[in-house]
């Protein structure tokens, strides 16, 4: 009977131990639901590369263990990928059609905010071989002239711009997203195409730019949303807030961005 007892006393003694052992790793467990080490993914035009991709390091600074995920692209092109079930916690725009889209399929998360805008200007190549001097050139069918397409937010701001200046337009190559367009200008493909002015920062020296006059331009204001049934809508949020705050707009400013 002794020998029973003390059977059964030794297991309750390492059930007791089982159970403390395993009660740190319970609390580890819950501190991990914070969504601090959850991955994030943001559907970003592709305008916003460069500022929210050293956006995207502030936020992994700030969760530890937490990585960012960008799909940088065409706001049209985005936008029709959220609204067809693409897993996506963060929606920024470079327009508000096309984020309209996403708020009238009922894939926004809430109120949809401005974070900043941007114009056009024009692109070419360095040494600006093709001589191009303005907006009008964009009528001249002997030079070869790229912009997005019409249903991307800088293929929209471009038709504007030329119907604000009169310019009937002779494009050569339709481009999905702006940075396509900046591509062929790098390249020398073509002579001149319309980018945002956060783009011909980005690209540095390798371009040259000439600036479109204020009463031609049009205005991207560019709205952002975490998006509905979000896998990490808490790290959706802590990420639009730092767009929104100080950090997020210091860095926007750095790249050209204006307020919205």
């Amino acid at each position: 009977m002794r020998r029973k007892l003390a059977g059964r006393s030794l297991l309750a003694i390492l059930a007791t131990l089982a159970v403390a052992v395993a009660l740190p790793a319970c609390g580890s467990s819950d501190d991990s639901g914070s969504g601090d080490k959850e991955d994030l993914t943001v559907f970003a035009a592709s305008s916003l590369t460069e500022a929210f991709t050293n956006l995207g390091k502030q936020y992994e600074a700030a969760h530890e263990g937490a990585v960012v995920k960008f799909n940088f692209g065409s706001s049209s092109d985005l936008a029709a990928q959220i609204d067809q079930g693409a897993p996506a916690d963060v929606f920024a725009s470079a327009d508000e059609p096309n984020m309209q889209k996403v708020v009238d399929s009922d894939m926004a998360d809430g109120e949809p905010q401005d974070f900043a805008s941007n114009v056009l200007e024009i692109a070419v190549p360095r040494d600006n071989p093709g001589k191009v001097t303005g907006l009008d050139d964009f009528a001249e069918k002997d030079l070869k002239l790229a912009v997005c397409d019409p249903e991307a937010p800088c293929g929209n701001a471009a038709t504007e711009v030329f119907g604000n200046a009169g310019v009937d337009a002779s494009i050569d190559s339709y481009e999905p997203d702006v940075k396509s367009v900046l591509t062929k200008v790098e390249l020398g493909e073509v002579d001149a195409g319309l980018v945002y002015h956060s783009d011909v920062l980005a690209a540095k020296d390798r371009i040259d730019s000439i600036a479109i006059p204020e009463q031609d331009q049009f205005i991207n204001v560019y709205p952002i949303v975490v998006v509905k049934g979000a896998g990490n809508a808490q790290g959706g949020q802590d990420f639009i807030d730092l767009v929104l705050g100080d950090d997020g707009q210091n860095e926007l400013a750095k790249w050209g961005f204006r307020a919205p």
